[in-house]
């Protein structure tokens, strides 16, 4: 599974956590269905944790096959809210559903992408806090992992080590050299 991890400010009166969208992989130009999580305010781990849970939980819900939609906030104290909507291959009516993911239940999900994956997650939210981001450029790192098998090495982050060097270079300035 593909997942787009986004930073953004916090929204000013909402107390959310992040949110988890999905893009099916019919609609995709690499023909792969992506998450895409945009976590609110200062990330940390265990925000992430949360966030890629309900990415997690969600793909198990009713209706989450290949072109599914799905919505989700993920709240302090109240879990994983939203819907799904696809259509359905008999009759081709556009059906939906609500998703109210428990708290308990991400938290369980949370814990063991954290136990297992801890470390790569904390390189995940160290690159979306790095100062050297340009300003104005959308923060955002793409991993990739498994849910059916959540281990340290199905847990990848693609790129994260070349995308400040490319970020860095974009342009043809190398930050490096600022006093050349």
């Amino acid at each position: 599974m593909d997942v787009l991890v986004l930073l953004e400010e916090a929204p000013d009166p909402s107390p959310v956590l992040a949110r988890v969208d999905s893009v099916p992989g019919a609609f995709s130009y690499e023909r792969r269905g992506r998450d895409v999580v945009t976590l609110y305010g200062t990330p940390s781990a265990e925000s992430l944790a949360l966030a890629l849970a309900a990415v997690v939980e969600s793909r198990r819900a009713e209706g989450s096959g290949l072109g599914a939609f799905r919505h989700l906030g993920v709240w302090p104290g109240r879990g994983a809210v939203g819907d799904t909507a696809w259509r359905d291959s008999a009759t081709g009516e556009l059906m939906t559903r609500d998703l109210d993911i428990p708290l308990a239940v991400l938290t369980d999900i949370a814990l063991r992408l954290r136990d297992e994956c801890g470390p790569l997650l904390q390189r995940l939210v160290a690159g979306l806090q790095m100062t050297d981001w340009p300003e104005g450029m959308w923060r955002g790192i793409t991993m990739t992992f498994d849910p059916q098998d959540v281990s340290a090495t199905a847990l990848t982050l693609a790129g994260m080590d070349s995308l400040l060097d490319t970020v860095r270079l974009a342009d043809g300035l190398s930050y490096e050299y600022e006093g050349d």
